[in-house]
């Protein structure tokens, strides 16, 4: 394993590299904001000590929100990418750097404070020549659990779309790439000792030199990261104007190479940029909105998605349905579908091969029988859709031993090692060539029709005309077959989703 880790971090290291800068990017600007508003309140608590029990408080109760409770509670108001995971970031890191600021001044011995105001010293030069320079160990303490906790939690950023070294993470965890994600855990934690050593020698340097020294070093230093804080905001808040085509797609295998092969035709037939946000935490539910707000300009969708999820209809969706919801997309969010693929991607339900066998289990009614003594694994969502768990039950008569909520990435693993004995898939799915269950028949016909297609903004189309064109390429481009052994080359085989999705274009003639 560990040579895998090293050959993918050689063999892809611009791609680790550009991870590592975006992860930079986004702890830092977290970290200084934090720094910097922390320092204040905790200077402000410690000075009107009314405040600080009810402060501390607060933000304590806000810390023990969890992380992607409190990423999706921010997407309907700040959208999703780097913004929200900055603001995310900067609520978690609050709380160490308060701490640890009114800590430090307050346990200084009172007759110091006394005795430089005997000496006709102003609330300021107090504040400034001893309560500061006293209190910096303490302070600089609670500084540094907060990088390390910050450099952490940005991992957790590329759930809404953020950049970082996440992504690595969650990409690999999507496409059964091991070494991927050890490798984006591993260069984490390398980032978090560099940027601890980095703060433990400024400290010791600090120390090392006299209180008027330190004072006068450290005044610039601040300056200096607070100028940085306010360009780097500015540069991710309001980032230049490009001409570029932002695609998103869900956390799927398919989905990313899909994406890939957007970007290759829409690059390879125009003078236009693609910029892809991959895996976007929560599929549809995050990325509709951000398409209607313009985050996003196109995505890879499914019929039966856009039908019940997104227009919020009731029953079961089939393709004679089409023309009534291209135009119900249109009329509502001004956007179109264009370019169907050609696939079904519906849901299906397998079960362990042992148990199918020992039981004779074939479709979903035989299922039914043996479900109470069976557990039942699926992704988040498949909980909550309108044609997901609870109709699917309701129909068939499910009542299963345990529901266990897991990752769309894990669960071919937990089925592999007899954590769940049933689990939910989907019909294209590259892993089932070489997993050990038995994929059942759905004899009472519940699933509805997921063909794949792009949804488009009409405003883009407008803006740019050739596209239209340019993604009508994508109509009955993929069979079923087709696409669960591109899935396969990438989950099974090991390989980047942008080298085959390149290769079949290629191979159908599409690139010049």
């Amino acid at each position: 394993m560990i040579s895998q880790v090293w050959e993918s971090l050689m063999t892809r290291s611009d791609f680790y590299i550009e991870l590592i800068l975006e992860h930079l990017t986004i702890s830092i600007i977290a970290i200084l904001i934090a720094g910097i508003i922390g320092l204040i309140i905790g200077i402000l608590i410690s000075e009107y000590k009314g405040a600080s029990e009810f402060v501390l408080m607060f933000i304590n109760i806000i810390y023990t929100i969890p992380s992607i409770s409190l990423l999706g509670l921010l997407i309907p108001f700040s959208g999703i990418g780097n913004k929200t995971a900055i603001i995310a970031l900067i609520v978690y890191a609050l709380l160490p750097m308060v701490r640890s600021t009114h800590t430090g001044i307050t346990n200084i011995d009172d007759k110091i404070i006394e005795a430089a105001r005997g000496m006709g010293s102003t609330d300021f030069q107090i504040l400034y020549k001893i309560q500061l320079p006293l209190a910096f160990p303490v302070i600089m303490s609670g500084l540094r659990n907060m990088v390390i906790m910050t450099i952490a939690l940005t991992g957790i950023a590329s759930f809404i779309g953020a950049g970082g070294l996440g992504v690595a993470i969650y990409r690999g965890i999507t496409t059964n790439n091991i070494a991927m994600t050890i490798a984006g855990s591993l260069l984490i934690a390398i980032l978090a000792f560099v940027l601890d050593f980095i703060l433990g020698r400024l400290e010791k340097y600090v120390n090392n030199k006299s209180s008027n020294k330190s004072n006068k070093k450290l005044i610039p230093i601040l300056a200096a990261l607070a100028i940085g804080a306010i360009t780097l905001v500015a540069l991710v808040a309001f980032p230049m104007k490009k001409d570029k085509i932002h695609v998103a797609t869900k956390p799927m295998t398919e989905q990313q190479i899909m994406g890939e092969m957007l970007k290759y035709l829409i690059e390879d037939g125009s003078n236009l940029k693609v910029d892809i946000t991959h895996g976007v935490g929560g599929g549809t539910s995050n990325i509709q909105p951000a398409m209607e707000t313009g985050e996003f300009d196109i995505y890879p969708e499914y019929t039966g998605t856009g039908w019940n999820v997104v227009l919020k209809q009731d029953g079961i969706y089939d393709e004679s349905m089409f023309n009534e919801m291209q135009k119900e997309y249109n009329d509502k969010f001004n956007m179109q579908w264009l370019g169907i693929y050609g696939f079904n991607n519906t849901f299906g339900l397998v079960v362990d091969k042992d148990i199918a066998e020992e039981h004779n289990i074939k479709t979903y009614s035989d299922l039914a029988k043996y479900a109470p003594d069976l557990i039942f694994g699926a992704e988040y969502d498949f909980f909550e859709r309108e044609d997901g768990f609870d109709a699917l039950s309701e129909l068939y008569g499910f009542n299963f031993k345990k529901v266990v909520d897991i990752d769309i990435g894990l669960k071919h693993k937990a089925m592999e090692q007899k954590e769940i004995n049933v689990m939910n898939i989907f019909t294209t799915d590259g892993q089932l060539s070489k997993a050990n269950v038995v994929v059942l028949e759905d004899d009472k016909n519940f699933y509805p029709s997921y063909v794949c297609g792009n949804v488009v903004r009409n405003e883009i189309l407008e803006k740019y005309p050739e596209l239209k064109d340019i993604i009508s390429k994508t109509d009955n481009l993929i069979s079923e077959a087709e696409m669960a052994n591109l899935n396969y080359l990438v989950e099974g085989e090991g390989q980047d989703p942008k080298v085959v999705a390149k290769t079949f274009l290629e191979e159908k003639g599409l690139l010049k």
